[in-house]
């Protein structure tokens, strides 16, 4: 007003909106993974959410980061660089073993199979990220599934459903590989587990007229 230069505001940041991340229901889930035709992306796919792993975590899962004996996942391309374990359901690792069966790459879980699908044997990068995005693309198409769904949906979704199944949640941050409980915390907000008995016991606690009589 005054032609004068207020730098006060230049330091003034309006709040980003925090989203809750979209989840499917198991139902959900499994309709899409049950309607992938390739087996590179179902076994792919199948393991990001079985697993609960990032996009590129799943890529890069080598051959030796599978501890059958001990039914687990060593993750340790993670974001920040930090090693974890995931449990990996016995069913999981009969797909992950049936696909790299196809294959046999000595090194990679989900080798880049070329344009030729012949290259899988001595590929030396795991898949595309597009072609895995483009598979899931195609399949929310064919269900028309309107949800904004990522292949991290898979993961947000398995988050949610450990919780729903009782999975303490220091045990979901571990698997996740979060280093801070609070980004865990999100899935609270997600999950209807609990919410019809807190209404019941929120009822009766605030019964006021049956307290009066005690």
């Amino acid at each position: 007003m005054l032609k004068r230069d207020w730098h006060t505001l230049e330091l003034i940041h309006a709040k980003r909106e925090q989203r809750l991340p979209t989840v499917l229901s198991l139902k959900q889930v499994w309709t899409i993974l049950n309607t992938v035709n390739t087996p590179q992306n179902k076994a792919y796919l199948t393991t990001v959410y079985t697993c609960g792993l990032r996009l590129h975590e799943a890529l890069y899962l080598q051959v030796n980061d599978i501890d059958s004996q001990r039914m687990r996942i060593h993750v340790h391309r993670g974001k920040g660089a930090k090693d974890r374990y995931v449990p990996l359901p016995q069913t999981t690792l009969q797909i992950m073993r049936d696909y790299w069966k196809k294959h046999r790459n000595p090194l990679w879980i989900f080798p880049r199979l070329g344009r030729s699908g012949k290259q899988g044997p001595t590929a030396q990068k795991p898949m595309a990220k597009a072609s895995v995005q483009g598979a899931l693309r195609r399949v929310l198409k064919q269900l028309k599934i309107k949800k904004r769904v990522s292949i991290h949906t898979l993961r947000h979704s398995y988050a949610t459903h450990l919780l729903e199944a009782g999975v303490n949640i220091r045990r979901i941050q571990q698997y996740l590989g979060h280093s801070s409980l609070n980004s865990t915390m999100v899935y609270l907000h997600l999950t209807t587990q609990g919410h019809e008995n807190a209404y019941g016991i929120i009822n009766d606690l605030m019964k006021g007229d049956d307290h009066d009589n005690d």
